[in-house]
């Protein structure tokens, strides 16, 4: 079956706007629906495509360049504003196709609500898939002002859907008491100081899923998000924990929450458009002859 109709964009930086032969097939999720504080998520996508012309190729922490990567960019989905169901199940269906052809989704928000159906659709096909949050919240609620679909519950619907074995939270500050004294939620989540070696041998050998919550980041590094959160960490420290995890078996990824226009320098754009560049690059890398090779 084709991918569903996108509205096609400004393409991210190196991107070929066909999705035969590519390894990582991207598209933008333009929607911020459940949002509660700031909104504006919605322009998220368009944002980071804009501004990563300003980039280059060639990334130096994992040594590898764009150019030499087979990857698509295939516009935005055209998501309704005001329905949350409509934009899940079409973000679903995207997911879905795109791996039913070997290929890896990886969609560009957005909130993070949309990070649902991108795990359920990996979830489908993978069946001991583990998922990566990089986040400054726990988003572990059942429900949020009586909504269980929310940007704010949504590791808590993700959590129905696999064990909570399966789930490692990484660079959570922010959450109800529930959160950090539950026993289980302690041994899902990480502090700053979790090691990029640490997460990588804890993924180990089985299917990757990674989310990014731009919140994971220091305000001063990126303003420009929803829910900014003091204390977060900063760009390298971040960077340094998604390389780390080149050469697992990525099968798909996102990057979430940036709300641009709360940031008038596009430096949020940027960091955003970086981070999107090192996911392309760390989730393409195969074998273990290029993963000690990325370490000489």
């Amino acid at each position: 079956m084709p991918l569903p109709e996108t509205l096609r964009t400004t393409p991210f930086i190196g991107a070929r706007s066909d999705s035969a032969g590519a390894r990582v097939v991207l598209f933008g999720c333009p929607f911020d629906g459940t949002v509660s504080f700031r909104p504006g998520a919605r322009f998220g996508p368009a944002a980071i495509r804009a501004v990563s012309d300003v980039l280059e190729t060639y990334c130096p922490v994992l040594r590898r360049d764009l150019e030499d990567v087979a990857y698509a960019d295939m516009g935005d989905l055209p998501l309704p504003p005001g329905d949350t169901a409509a934009a899940l199940n079409l973000t679903h269906r995207m997911a879905a196709q795109v791996l039913s052809t070997g290929q890896m989704p990886a969609a560009l928000g957005g909130e993070h609500l949309l990070t649902l159906p991108l795990v359920r659709a990996a979830s489908e096909v993978f069946k001991d898939l583990v998922v990566v949050q990089f986040d400054a919240h726990f988003d572990m609620r059942n429900q949020y002002l009586g909504v269980e679909l929310s940007h704010a519950t949504v590791m808590r619907r993700i959590g129905e859907l696999l064990p909570p074995s399966r789930i490692l939270q990484v660079g959570q500050r922010s959450g109800t008491r529930e959160d950090f004294e539950k026993t289980e939620f302690r041994e899902r989540y990480s502090p700053q100081g979790r090691s990029a070696a640490d997460i990588q041998r804890w993924v180990g050998d089985r299917p990757l899923y990674v989310t990014v919550d731009l919140d994971v980041l220091d305000p001063s590094v990126v303003p420009g998000i929803g829910t900014p959160e003091p204390g977060g960490v900063d760009f390298a420290t971040l960077q340094t924990w998604l390389a780390g995890l080149a050469g697992c078996r990525w099968v798909g990824w996102d990057v979430m929450e940036l709300s641009p226009h709360h940031d008038p320098t596009q430096i949020s754009s940027v960091v955003a458009a970086k981070i999107v560049r090192t996911m392309i690059l760390a989730s393409t890398v195969v074998g273990d002859e290029s993963v000690r090779a990325l370490k000489q």
